[in-house]
């Protein structure tokens, strides 16, 4: 699913609320995610799974043209971690 169906989503779910309006919640949920990632915090979502950020060192390289060893930043990448509840849910036998 992509943004757009998650907004088509759930304005066909909620047909009292304009689209605009539901286009600017769903920014402003990611936002606010985006957000406390980016001041180092985690975001729980009960039932669904927790974002957080994990940090990974300034790994070596090699310049494959010349050979040379290069030094790569260290960056830092988001992380998801599924709920109990949402793992169940995924391996519920029908």
């Amino acid at each position: 699913m992509i943004k757009s169906e998650l907004i088509l989503r759930l304005a066909e779910r909620h047909p009292r609320l304009y689209m605009r309006v539901v286009e600017r919640v769903v920014d402003t949920i990611f936002d606010e995610i985006a957000a406390a990632l980016v001041r180092g915090g985690r975001v729980e979502l009960r039932g669904f799974g927790v974002f957080s950020v994990k940090k990974r060192d300034a790994p070596t390289g090699r310049n494959p043209g010349t050979g040379t060893i290069v030094t790569v930043e260290a960056s830092a990448h988001p992380f998801f971690r599924t709920g109990k509840a949402l793992r169940e849910r995924l391996n519920e036998r029908s």
